[in-house]
């Protein structure tokens, strides 16, 4: 069982490094991440013997991150694929490891915008300079903050205390 479990499992934390990279690099998170990680859920939650509160109990948690995300991208705070990206994490979550998400994601946002200033404050042009394109935008004064990068650092350090990762790791 657990050769169909771990792959599953897996999903989570592969999509949501590369929606991550896929942000730091080019500013946007593909629908096909959030999407595909939604399709993996249900399986990934059946496999992992989760009881049928706990998979609710995860899509109530999943569609609570949605809303906060979608008034996050209204306020102009977020982008779009943050906020679905910040509500599928959630989802794979679950409850109570979303509050380790959160605060593991706001440490690696303030992180990210420290490094972020840093590298926009001239010291980095020579070397920013001759570096990809990517890391040229990333440099560029007023541009914006990959947020991505932090959910998806967040989602890892709280992954072990998810609902379905307890269910086949612990």
């Amino acid at each position: 069982m657990q050769a169909i479990q771990i792959p599953l499992l897996l999903a989570f934390p592969v999509l949501a490094v590369i929606g991550g990279l896929k942000d730091l690099t080019s500013y946007t998170i593909p629908n096909w991440i959030s999407l595909t990680l939604i399709a993996a859920f249900f399986p990934a939650a059946l496999v992992s013997g989760a009881p049928l509160a706990q998979i609710g109990l995860c899509l109530a948690v999943g569609l609570g991150a949605l809303v906060i995300g979608m008034g996050m991208f209204a306020a102009g705070w977020i982008g779009g694929g943050d906020g679905k990206l910040l509500a599928v994490c959630a989802l794979w979550l679950g409850w109570p490891a979303v509050m380790p998400f959160i605060l593991y994601t706001g440490l690696a946002g303030g992180a990210l915008t420290l490094t972020i200033l840093t590298l926009r404050s001239g010291f980095f042009t020579p070397i920013v300079a001759g570096g990809p394109s990517w890391l040229r935008n990333l440099s560029k004064d007023g541009g914006d903050l990959p947020y991505g990068v932090a959910i998806a650092i967040g989602a890892l350090a709280a992954f072990p205390e998810g609902a379905l990762a307890r269910g086949i790791l612990g």
